[in-house]
């Protein structure tokens, strides 16, 4: 069978597609599809079309919108001292561990060392799971380091500058001070790449070891006040939003879009 018709036995009408993603009502999405503000697989679409929630690719205004009711979108605050696995050999806590009566089979996208915490997402969209972890898309990834201070302002310069690890170069998007109080220093950073430890090795490297490290956001999406070991799904915006940063091809960014399994993943 043609990959053409598996999507037409898939596909339904496209009003019916919105209104189960909760888009808007049949009717209301009736309007949406007349006012030309739904395209499918890059196409405005018209009334009568007809789309498959599974292989095709909906925008309403220019906003993804995901129609899958299978795929699962998390956000997890990981504890210090838990290993960004689903499963640990060594019986340590693990990812897996919290989320208590999620029935979908998700993974993390990327990593938090066990001494790190913070923002872990998880889902079970392999595409868009590659894309968030590729470098060639360079999605930004917002740390607040905490040191031992007082931290000379020569730090931050070498830090945007550039660094040099055993694995080559490193260098912060953003660097910002903010919080300087007796021998504690609190630095917000940003930085794109994610490679074993890098923003550790990067402070070690200016002599300044980290004392806490906590993930604040990947690109739009934020930790927000979500608590120590709880997790929560995304909303559609949130989903949209890693769609759009996914959405362009960065330097030499892998071709494999139609995969759906998560890949392997690195540390960041």
């Amino acid at each position: 069978m043609s990959s053409a018709e598996v999507r037409t036995e898939g596909a339904e009408r496209l009003q019916k597609v919105l209104a189960q993603a909760g888009v808007a009502s049949r009717r209301a999405s009736e309007d949406l599809i007349a006012a030309r503000r739904v395209t499918v697989n890059g196409k405005v679409a018209k009334l009568g079309d007809k789309a498959d929630p599974i292989a095709d690719i909906i925008h309403v205004d220019g906003q993804r919108i995901v129609t899958d009711a299978n795929l699962v979108y998390l956000a997890m605050n990981k504890p210090r001292g838990v290993v960004s696995t689903m499963a640990d050999d060594k019986g340590r806590e693990a990812v897996a561990d919290y989320l208590g009566n999620i029935s979908a089979r998700v993974y993390h996208v990327g990593r938090l060392d066990a001494d790190s915490e913070g923002l872990l997402l998880l889902t079970n969209d392999g595409t868009l799971a590659h894309k968030l972890m590729h470098p060639s898309y360079e999605v930004p990834k917002t740390y607040l380091v905490e040191v031992v201070g007082p931290l000379p302002r020569v730090v931050g310069r070498e830090l945007m500058a550039g660094v040099q690890l055993e694995d080559g170069s490193a260098r912060l998007d953003d660097y910002r001070l903010i919080q300087a109080i007796d021998k504690q220093a609190l630095i917000e950073i940003v930085i794109h790449e994610g490679r074993n430890r890098i923003v550790r090795r990067m402070f070690d490297q200016v002599g300044f070891p980290v004392q806490r490290l906590v993930r604040t956001a990947i690109g739009p999406i934020k930790l927000g006040d979500l608590k120590a070991g709880r997790h929560r799904r995304l909303n559609a915006g949130e989903v949209a939003a890693l769609f759009k940063i996914t959405d362009r091809k960065g330097r030499g960014a892998a071709q494999e879009d139609t995969i759906r399994e998560v890949p392997e993943v690195y540390e960041d």
